[in-house]
């Protein structure tokens, strides 16, 4: 979804309420970063080997 398409469907008081929000919050710690750093970068887990394609018959 692009910027626009965003702005069109939320509006612009919604988008001003969002960014006023993350704003407020405060800035987690580096402990908790550094845990959840697997998860964002790799969210499915590790990418298995590929394997060699079957024969054909």
């Amino acid at each position: 979804m692009t910027r626009e398409e965003r702005r069109a469907l939320l509006g612009d008081a919604v988008i001003a309420q969002i960014h006023e929000r993350v704003d407020a919050a405060p800035e987690p710690p580096p402990e908790l970063v550094e845990e959840l750093r697997p998860i964002m970068t790799r969210p499915g887990g590790s990418v298995p080997a590929p394997r060699p394609a079957a024969a054909a018959a």
